[in-house]
């Protein structure tokens, strides 16, 4: 499956080792899912990823944030930007995940915010999953 993390997804990732978003980036590793990424949004997973106020595991400090961004690096198959969605979610700061997801051809878009993806999904035909819903599809395919 083509999946779209939003940023909150890969913080919960790191803040929670055992949670169904960290789940999220081994299915990826099991090659179970294909991360896909633009520019701007690594930028933004980069950004969120090194602000140390994410770091609360013990021993998890600078060093083990770039580890992560590597391993997730390595992981993320990148889309251009062909296509621009403006004005179709409420944060105009979001409309970049929607952008990789439409251009990337996105199965599913995961967030934690639904609420706002919403309205974006109903207009565009995307679908919006949270990291739990999105893990049990994953774990049910063959």
């Amino acid at each position: 499956m083509r999946l779209v993390l939003d940023s909150s997804v890969v913080v919960k990732a790191i803040r929670n080792f055992h949670g169904a978003s960290a789940a999220l980036i081994d299915e990826a590793l099991a090659r179970r899912a294909t991360l896909l990424v633009s520019t701007a949004l690594w930028l933004e997973y980069e950004s969120v990823v090194r602000r140390p106020e994410h770091w609360v595991w013990p021993g998890f400090g600078a060093a083990e944030a770039e580890q992560f961004l590597n391993l997730l690096a390595g992981l993320c198959s990148p889309v251009e930007i062909s296509f621009r969605w403006r004005g179709v979610l409420p944060d105009p700061d979001d409309e970049m995940v929607v952008e990789v997801a439409m251009n990337g051809r996105a199965d599913a878009l995961v967030t934690f915010n639904d609420r706002d993806f919403g309205p974006a999904a109903a207009q565009l035909g995307l679908v919006i999953q949270r990291p739990d819903a999105m893990l049990l599809e994953l774990r049910s395919r063959p």
